[in-house]
Order: C-alpha cells, then structure tokens, then sequence
C-alpha cells in the first residue's frame, strides 16, 4: 500500500492529511488562532472536589477549569500486558496513557485530594463544546519509540509486537537505560526492530524533558503552564511517520526545515523521504485532492465503488451508519450481491470513522445477510480494516439483524465539529417547517389573535415566500377570514424574516402577543 503524508501551512491554519493509495484517510486541522491544549502540562490548583461523582475541577489557566476523575488520579501500572489483570491502560492516539480503570473499588477522591491542593497535570483529552478538559496527573511523555512515565515503575510493550524473541529484545534495552530513579516506559510498535542507539538517544532526550519540566513545576505557581507539546509538524513525525509512509510532502519552508532538523536528530535513516512542494501554480491540497476530499466528508451519504453507498448520522449519543445496495444490482445471486456491497462498505466505513474521526458509541446496519457465513465474512473484513485505526476500538459480534455495535476511542473533537457549525437557520434540526404549514399557522394565528381582541385591523408581517403563497394560492383564504371575522388583514413582506417567524401587528404598528 502506498501511504503519503502531506503537510500544509499557511496563516490560517496547519493541515495534515494522509493518503492510503491515493485515498484521504485522515486529516488534521489546527487553526493558528486556537489555543491547542492536549498533551500540554500544568501546574493546576484544586478548585472544588465533588465526592458524589468522583471528580474534581482544577484551574489550570484555560477559559474553563479542567476536570479530573479520581481514576485519573492515582495510577497503576502493575501487569499491563495481563488481560485478566485487576488494572488496564488505555492510551490515547499517541500511545500514551490516558487513565487506568480498576475492577476493584477505588478510593474515595476526598482521601487522594483537597481543595486548595496544587497538583501536576497533563491534559488528556481537549476542552469540547460545554465541558472542560479532562486531565490526569498520570503524566507521560511520548516520543517515537517509547513513551515515558514518571510516575511508574513498570516498563509495557504494545501488544502488536508480536514476537517473543523481539518482545524481550526490546525489554531488555529499554532496562538497561533506565536511570535509578522512579519512572515507567510503554515501548510503542514503532519501536520493532530499533537498534540500540535508537531507543537509548530517545530515552536520554525523555529523561532531560522530565528533568527540565520537574524544576520548573517546583518553581512556578499554580496556575501556570509547565510544558507545551511539540509543534504541529512534529507531532505528525512523531506520531503518523514510520517505515510504511513513502513520502512526507511539506509545502512551508519553515516547517520543511523543522522536518529535516527532527529527522537529522532522531530518524536520519528516513530524511531522503522528506520533500518539499515547490509547485506554485497549484496549491498542494489541490493538486493531491484534499480540498475535495474534505467537502466530501461533511455530507451524509458516501457512495461505494460499486453503486451501493453508506449512510453516516452523527447525534450527541452515537454515530449510525446505514448499508445501502443504491444502484448496485449485481451480477449473480441476491446473497452475493448483498456480501459484496457489505464487505465494500466495511473497508469505507473504517476510512470515514478515522477520516471523520468519529467517537463514542457507533452502530452499523449493515444489509441483512441470510447466511451465517457470510456475517462472518464482513465481521472478518471489519475486524482486519479497524487494525489501520490508531484510536482504541471495541467491536461486538454482528447481530442476526446484521447490527454491529462498536465504541472508538474520542480525544479530540470530530472534523465536523472543527469544519462546521450549528445551522442558524433550521437550529440544528436539519429541516425547517414547509411553506404551507407556515401559511396555515399564520392564518390560525390571526384567528386566535382576532378573537382575543375587540380590533378589527391586523398587519401580517412575514417572509416574502410565505407572503406570495398567501396572496396566491391563499388569497381566498384570507379573503373568507376577512368576512366571517369582520376583519381588515394587510400582508407584508420581509426577506430577512426567518421562514418559520412571523409578526402580526394591530392598527398602530405595535406587535400583538402571540403567546
């Protein structure tokens, strides 16, 4: 598979996207006026502890304090490659971890800490719509091989290492270059087949952050910002970049040159992989499809290669995608056809959610399959394409009804949430009332209105759309009301009236209570 990296910066925004065989599989998008939190470390001060939910809000410094549950609190880091084990870590997209949760009763948060308190914190998951940032005082600090922990003891390794020999390779060095000291190691897939002076050079940088992030916490006061994460370009190196990606394309100067001074650093094996855009007559995002690719992500339908198409819902509770067959008919049985559009919309579905970056609960109504084999058969496809997606998944076995249900793992808001907005036209709802119904409400209206009233003379102020229809194809509507009523209606228009608003008003111009 061919996988490229692209790197866009102007005085707007930073942009990363990245391509599997020519395809947007994932974008990033940080705007140069946000204030980007996550990762980042602080020295907070213990607001309020509400002991009823176990949690408590810190200031940090952010417009909103930062919330931090009393898992977060206290860590563990005891058996991380047991699954049975009473602690599990469950680590965000970088593979640092976020908090564990303990099968066995937790302590009481008033017993671990106090208002008033000053606490280290790092953020672990970002500030989104009315809620603050959740934080931890588990603080990690990843680097390409290897994520440091210093408040542990223990040193994990990610579970898609799957050779024993290489497993207990990597353990042993990672051993070998830990200091006396406390602290933790969480060796990352990246880490496979790294030489020596690999891991020791990264462990050494880690261990000098921690040192220069320990003396300023013990001099600064609360609330003040500790350590700020890396630089956009460098958390894509960082993070997105391995042995698989082809070419990491940069289209700014400044951040090519960042590229290149990281990759002198720490992967120089890699540098002659690094290009930089010189094309002017076309943006980069252009000319890779990106722009496109974009718009196409905010729409609720997808069309497959076939002719079939998913349906994507985004609620405050869940994500539901439909399976649809579309204008795909096949060319033989029912059965295969059904199979061959669910499998297409399996592979697409994975690409939208990590295109998307959809969180939370999703649900996924596949097209009803007859044959046990063949729910198999795209459970299998589902399963194998989730392995392409950083963010934790859990997937449930596929219902009789073909239902599968399934969580991802949700640090930072959707791409939708970043490209868009609530519409202040429909609210939200996604329609708005039709214009015969706006006519029927405004002609019920002036009745309630007339009867209420000793006055006769009434002005209808409302959208020109609803205007023209009551003049036209309602006009001896309005010509009946008028005579069984005894009442004198004017109609007026007003383009910037919302479709759905309306006003009516008595002979002196003021407007008449409707409620």
């Amino acid at each position: 598979m061919k996988k490229e990296i692209l790197i866009s910066e102007d005085q707007y925004e930073s942009r990363c996207a990245i391509l599997e065989n020519g395809l947007l599989s994932e974008i990033y998008i940080e705007r140069q006026n946000e204030q980007r939190v996550l990762a980042n470390i602080y020295k907070g001060r213990v607001d309020n502890v509400l002991p009823g939910m176990q949690i408590a809000f810190v200031e940090i410094g952010l417009e909103k304090h930062g919330f931090l549950h009393a898992s977060d609190i206290e860590y563990s880091f005891e058996d991380i490659e047991d699954e049975n084990a009473s602690t599990k870590i469950y680590t965000d997209s970088d593979g640092s971890p976020l908090r564990s949760r303990r099968r066995r009763s937790e302590p009481a948060i008033t017993d671990v800490i106090e208002t008033g308190q000053e606490i280290l914190v790092q953020v672990a998951k970002a500030a989104m719509g009315t809620k603050g940032a959740r934080i931890t005082s588990t603080i990690s600090l990843p680097g390409k091989y290897v994520v440091y922990l210093p408040t542990s003891s223990s040193v994990g390794i990610s579970r898609r290492i799957e050779s024993a020999k290489e497993r207990q390779r990597l353990k042993d060095l990672v051993q070998s270059f830990r200091p006396d000291t406390e602290g933790g190691f969480i060796i990352r897939t990246a880490a496979e087949g790294k030489s020596e002076e690999n891991l020791s050079a990264e462990i050494a940088y880690l261990l000098n952050t921690w040192k220069r992030i320990s003396q300023k916490a013990s001099r600064a006061n609360a609330p003040s910002l500790i350590h700020r994460d890396l630089g956009f370009t460098e958390r894509i190196i960082r993070d997105y970049f391995n042995s698989d990606v082809n070419e990491l394309i940069i289209d700014s100067k400044s951040q090519y040159d960042t590229a290149i001074n990281y990759f002198t650093l720490l992967l120089p094996e890699f540098k002659s992989r690094v290009k930089f855009y010189k094309t002017k007559s076309i943006s980069m995002m252009e000319k890779f499809g990106i722009e496109t690719g974009l718009k196409k992500a905010l729409g609720r339908k997808v069309w497959l290669r076939s002719g079939a198409y998913i349906i994507i819902e985004q609620t405050e509770a869940m994500v539901s995608i439909d399976v649809n067959t579309g204008k795909f008919t096949g060319e033989s049985d029912a059965d295969s056809t059904i199979l061959k559009a669910n499998l297409e919309a399996a592979e697409e579905i994975v690409r939208q959610l990590r295109l998307r970056d959809l969180g939370g609960i999703v649900v996924i109504d596949f097209i009803d399959m007859d044959r046990h084999e063949d729910r198999k058969k795209v459970y299998q496809a589902l399963q194998q394409e989730i392995k392409k997606d950083r963010a934790k998944t859990n997937i449930l076995r596929i219902s009789e009804l073909g239902l599968v249900e399934m969580t991802r793992q949700r640090t930072r808001p959707s791409i939708g949430s970043v490209l868009t907005q609530l519409c202040p036209y429909c609210d939200g709802h996604g329609f708005v009332l039709s214009v015969d119904t706006v006519v029927t409400n405004v002609l019920r209206t002036i009745k309630r209105v007339a009867r209420g009233s000793k006055k006769k003379d009434f002005k209808v102020v409302a959208n020109e759309l609803v205007v023209s229809r009551l003049l036209d194809r309602r006009s001896k509507l309005i010509q009946q009301l008028n005579r069984e009523m005894n009442l004198r209606v004017q109609i007026e228009g007003n383009i910037d009236l919302h479709l759905e608003d309306y006003q009516i008003l008595d002979e002196h111009n003021r407007q008449v209570r409707l409620d």
